[in-house]
């Protein structure tokens, strides 16, 4: 699966968040529950590594639980300040602002010790595209100040959220890295919706999706589509065509129509929640 996705403002994104790191105290990495480890980009890991950090899990929701709490294990294991949410639960905005100034509890008492009470957290929000990050600044901010949408590259400027009286956020557009280590890291991606689908063929996408479907969890097409797992990947296709009704001219299944269809039938959670990795699927001795 080769093509060209790291379009030139995502470099510009790159660079604002490197000069922007300088006014704020706490870094917060918004990530797909589901993909833990692939929506995590490495090089903004790198140049904000020297910050206080957050990871926030987002869309628990669509993750499976048992595997979602491998990865708090994990976590927990390494050290590693976490929290999982649900950006559209009521009480979202006030468990973020809480893990926000206990990662800031040292910044907070060092402050009070020079006298300089009640001053602000400024924590720079970052994530990949579409792992959520619009939908939870919309939460922390009381409106609908960010636009959201089911694709990447919503987000484009730099806009600081004031959320309380305790902490400013600062929203930054999703920034993607320029080469993948692993191919099921752009995959896991690819799935998610963190790549453009005008760039990715669906059919061999949702062929791919199939497969992990039928390996981590069987019976889960058989019983979205009333189709049989024995089929192959163009059978599938044909099948969930014909059952709801996807053709073309002169009666020929719409293959590429059910492909989208399966993808975006997953990204909605359609199929449950499902998870697309394990901490074991790329970290060793993460048991």
């Amino acid at each position: 699966m080769e093509f060209e996705w790291y379009p030139g403002h995502m470099e510009k994104a790159r660079r604002n968040i490197v000069e922007d790191l300088k006014l704020v105290d706490l870094v917060i990495e918004i990530i797909d529950a589901r993909i833990p480890y692939s929506s995590s980009n490495p090089t903004l890991n790198e140049l904000t590594k020297n910050k206080k950090k957050l990871i926030v899990m987002s869309k628990i929701d669509l993750a499976d639980e048992k595997v979602t709490n491998e990865w708090i294990e994990y976590y927990k294991k390494s050290d590693i300040a976490y929290l999982p949410i649900n950006a559209l639960k009521k009480d979202a905005k006030k468990l973020i602002v809480n893990a926000a100034k206990e990662a800031c509890k040292e910044k907070i008492e060092r402050d009070k010790r020079r006298g300089l009470r009640n001053r602000k957290i400024k924590a720079m929000i970052i994530g990949i595209p579409n792992v959520g990050k619009s939908t939870l600044i919309n939460t922390l901010s009381g409106k609908a100040s960010a636009k959201t949408g089911n694709k990447p590259g919503v987000t484009r400027g730099k806009q600081w959220i004031h959320a309380s009286n305790e902490i400013d956020f600062l929203d930054t557009p999703g920034v993607l890295w320029p080469k993948f280590d692993r191919h099921e890291i752009g995959e896991n991606l690819a799935i998610t919706g963190a790549i453009r689908n005008e760039l990715i063929p669906f059919e061999e996408l949702a062929e791919i999706l199939i497969e992990k479907l039928k390996s981590n969890y069987p019976g889960l097409i058989e019983k979205r589509y009333s189709i049989s797992e024995d089929l192959s990947a163009r059978e599938m296709y044909e099948a969930i065509a014909t059952n709801r009704g996807y053709l073309m001219s002169q009666g020929v299944c719409d293959t590429k129509k059910a492909a989208e269809i399966l993808i975006q039938d997953y990204r909605t959670g359609k199929f449950g929640r499902v998870s697309l990795e394990l901490p074991s699927d790329y970290i060793e001795d993460s048991e």
